[in-house]
């Protein structure tokens, strides 16, 4: 991984965060899955909305405030948003994962990803 792309990652992130954050979007986690052989990407970001609408909203929130930050850079791909129970937010090296609560603890992405490293974020709110 060049020295570019990590920065690049890494201000990915911290507006994916944002994003989250402006529509109080729970349980932030960031997995770092580039020490894991054959991983689909170089992180996840997940978290959880309590309803449909908050799935929703974080989601629109994320998108909005990357495409600003980054110049106007859209997502590879975006899976779930008729439902809004788990919404996947393809940024290729970075992949977000909003959840509601029930089925994150049903798919347990951290488990099946169990040696990635963790960081949780805490939020003020």
């Amino acid at each position: 991984m060049t020295q570019n792309k990590e920065i690049t990652s890494n201000q990915l992130i911290s507006n994916i965060i944002e994003g989250i954050e402006k529509v109080k979007g729970t349980d932030i986690t960031i997995m770092d899955l580039r020490e894991i052989e054959n991983s689909v990407c170089d992180y996840f970001v997940l978290c959880n909305g309590s309803s449909n609408t908050q799935v929703s909203a974080i989601s629109g929130a994320v998108q909005r405030v990357v495409s600003q930050a980054e110049g106007h850079v859209k997502p590879w791909h975006v899976e779930g948003e008729m439902n809004a129970e788990w919404i996947l937010i393809d940024y290729v090296d970075v992949v977000v994962h909003i959840f509601q609560k029930r089925i994150r603890e049903h798919y347990d992405i951290e488990g099946l990803w169990g040696d990635a490293k963790f960081l949780n974020i805490e939020t003020n709110y």
